[in-house]
């Protein structure tokens, strides 16, 4: 059981367009529209994409009047984000494999 909630959990993070949604959300909540702009993608696919990430809760949603703003779980996807920021600048600069290099 454990295995399957890794494997989805890692392929919700898997896909670039989310990890960009995550990124941006992590700055600030938005609208789908707000996002859409930022990263200058087609509504339909942020809204599809953020769809995915608020099925396992990586995203929430609340509706403020007309719009829905997404918000970041910070309860707990932000200290995962946090720490493999802390895990990147101390073990991966430069030294992973998809960074050019790897240790040895």
């Amino acid at each position: 059981m454990l295995k399957s909630t890794y494997h989805v959990f890692f392929s919700n993070l898997a896909n670039p367009l989310r990890v960009e949604i995550v990124s941006k959300l992590k700055e600030r909540d938005m609208s789908v529209g707000q996002i859409s702009k930022e990263l200058d993608m087609e509504q339909s696919k942020v809204s599809h994409a953020l769809a995915v990430l608020k099925s396992c809760n990586i995203v929430y949603v609340k509706q403020d009047g007309k719009q829905r703003i997404y918000s970041l779980n910070k309860k707990t996807i932000l200290p995962i984000l946090n720490l493999i920021d802390k895990h990147s600048k101390i073990y991966c600069s430069g030294n992973c494999k998809l960074c050019g290099g790897h240790r040895g």
